[in-house]
């Protein structure tokens, strides 16, 4: 009877702790983390989906727009630059790297705004319907991507948030210590200014 009673009593404090544990909070880092990483995932398919309606934008653009080859050409470096920086989960603790995928992808958007704007010079073009349904996608993937960011920016607080308070802080501090905070999604310093649009 004793060796029953005591393998009772381990198996009761076996569920005892699991049931503390699993309440405690130490689930909680590896799933703001992972959470982080699929916001992130969200946010460079949004910028791959970018990526890929250029070429057929520039191909419909260079069809009316042939003095326009400087524009051309900037949106098609810009993307080529733009998808040449990537960004795994695992270098989201690195604000360098994430700054440099961002000013890339701004300096694409830039290049795409300034694109969109020489077309108003061409009355065909504006009523191409290549032309506007592209324009179109592009204007709901700029959108996606302003949501995906968001979505990022804000699993990225949650995941950091935990691991500097109460008790994710613990948790932290002794099974997690390799999680460091991940970077923040930061605008660069000329988003903050309207862009200059000439003829």
């Amino acid at each position: 009877m004793p060796v029953f009673v005591s393998r009772f009593r381990f198996a009761v404090a076996v569920v005892f702790l699991g049931l503390a544990v699993s309440g405690c909070g130490y689930n909680n880092i590896p799933t703001a983390e992972e959470s982080a990483k699929a916001k992130w995932a969200d946010v460079q398919n949004n910028y791959q989906r970018r990526a890929d309606l250029i070429p057929n934008l520039v191909a419909t653009v260079q069809g009316y727009a042939k003095q326009e080859a400087d524009v051309l050409t900037r949106v098609v470096e810009s993307r080529a630059k733009a998808t040449s920086i990537r960004i795994d989960a695992g270098q989201l603790t690195d604000p360098d790297k994430l700054k440099q995928v961002t000013d890339a992808q701004n300096q694409l958007s830039g290049a795409l705004g300034r694109l969109i704007a020489v077309s108003e010079n061409y009355p065909d073009l504006k009523s191409n319907q290549n032309f506007l349904a592209l324009q179109s996608q592009l204007e709901g993937t700029e959108n996606r991507i302003s949501v995906s960011r968001k979505d990022y920016i804000e699993a990225v607080r949650v995941y950091n948030t935990e691991l500097k308070t109460f008790p994710g802080l613990l948790w932290a501090s002794t099974f997690f210590r390799a999680n460091k905070p991940m970077a923040e999604f930061a605008a660069n310093d000329a988003a903050q200014s309207a862009p200059q649009v000439k003829f």
